[in-house]
C-alpha cells in the first residue's frame, strides 16, 4: 500500500450487517451516499460482479483515493462530489443506499484537517474544503451567547456556557490543541479525567455546525425515499444521538416506507474490540413499499 493510499485508509464500520440488509440484487445499482476510503463501496462491488455503484463525497481527497484504488471495477463505479442532500439522481432509480454518517478516519487523523485534537492542526473542519465557513470563524468570531448555544445543542454539553466563556476570554485561537487546552483548563477535574476528552463535544458542535451535517442530513432523509426502486432499501449509520434521532423520527413518519430493523443494529463485541471508533455506530434500515408512490 503505497503512503497516499495509507494516508486515507479507513477501516468501513458493520461491513457484513450492510452486505446482508442492503439486500443485493443482480445487475443493481447502489448508491454510497458517504464513499469515505471506499470501503462500503468495495464491500458491495466484490460481493457481486453484476452490480454498479455510484458513490457521492463532499471531500476530494476521498474521490480521488478511491478513483485510483478501486480503478479495477471499471465502469461498475462513478463518483459526484458534492454535499448528498444536494445530489440529484435525474432518471436513475437506486436498489439501494447506504450513508455512514459523521468523520471518516483519514480525516480524524490528518491533523491540517483540523476535525481531532489528538493532532495539532488548524482548525478547519471543513470536509468540503472549497467552502468558506471554518471552525476558527465561529471560535473566533461568535458571541458568547450563540457559542454557548451551538455547544450546548449540537454538542449536548452541559458545560457550554462555561466553555463559551472560556473561549471568549482566550481568543483568538489558531489551532486545535490551542482550543483543547483552553476547554480542559475551565472544567471540574473529575470532568477532566473522564472517559472522553473534556473538549470531545465541543469539537462535535463546531463539526456540526461547519459541515451543517444535521440539516443535511434532514434533507437527505426526505428525499432519498424518492430515489428508491420499489421494495428497494435505505440503510443509515449513526454515530450520535442527534443523527440518530433524526434517522429514526425521518424513518418513523414516512408511511411510503417499512421499518426493517425495529430497533438498531450495533457492532459486535469483536468489531468493537477490532474497531474501537464503531463502538457508538448504530443502523438503521427501511424499505420502500412495493409501489413506488413518488
Amino acid at each position: 500500500m503505497s503512503e497516499k493510499q495509507l494516508d486515507f485508509f479507513h477501516q468501513s464500520v458493520l461491513p457484513q450487517e450492510i452486505i446482508e440488509y442492503l439486500n443485493i440484487v443482480n445487475n443493481g445499482h447502489y448508491l454510497d451516499a458517504t464513499l469515505g476510503g471506499g470501503g462500503h463501496t468495495n464491500l458491495i462491488l466484490s460481493h457481486n460482479n453484476t452490480v454498479k455503484v455510484t458513490a457521492i463525497d463532499r471531500d476530494i481527497q476521498a474521490i480521488n483515493f478511491v478513483q485510483e484504488n478501486l480503478k479495477d471495477y471499471g465502469d461498475r463505479l462513478d463518483f459526484w462530489q458534492g454535499n448528498f442532500a444536494d445530489y440529484q439522481p435525474l432518471n436513475i432509480r437506486f436498489d439501494g443506499i447506504i450513508a455512514d454518517l459523521g468523520v471518516s478516519s483519514p480525516q480524524l487523523d490528518q491533523g491540517e484537517r483540523g476535525f481531532s485534537f489528538r493532532h495539532d492542526g488548524n482548525l478547519d473542519m471543513r470536509m468540503d474544503t472549497s467552502q468558506s465557513l471554518m471552525a476558527k470563524d465561529i471560535v473566533n468570531r461568535w458571541p458568547e451567547k450563540p457559542l454557548a448555544d451551538l455547544i450546548y445543542l449540537y454538542g449536548e454539553e452541559r458545560l457550554s456556557r462555561r466553555i463559551a466563556k472560556t473561549i471568549i476570554e482566550k481568543r483568538p485561537f489558531s489551532t486545535t490543541l490551542e482550543l483543547a487546552e483552553a476547554i480542559a483548563s475551565c472544567v471540574p477535574n473529575k470532568y477532566r479525567h473522564g472517559k472522553i476528552h473534556p473538549a470531545t463535544r465541543t469539537f462535535q458542535a463546531l463539526r456540526i455546525k461547519v459541515n451543517e451535517e444535521l440539516k443535511s442530513l434532514e434533507k437527505f432523509l426526505q428525499i432519498a425515499p424518492t430515489w428508491l426502486k420499489p421494495e428497494g432499501r435505505i440503510g443509515v449509520i449513526s454515530f450520535h444521538s442527534l443523527e440518530d434521532r433524526i434517522v429514526k423520527n425521518q424513518f418513523r413518519d414516512n408511511s411510503s416506507l417499512k421499518i426493517i430493523t425495529k430497533k438498531p443494529i450495533i457492532p459486535s463485541i469483536e468489531e468493537q474490540r477490532s474497531n474501537p471508533r464503531s463502538r457508538s455506530a448504530k443502523l438503521r434500515v427501511i424499505q420502500l413499499c412495493g409501489l413506488n408512490i413518488f
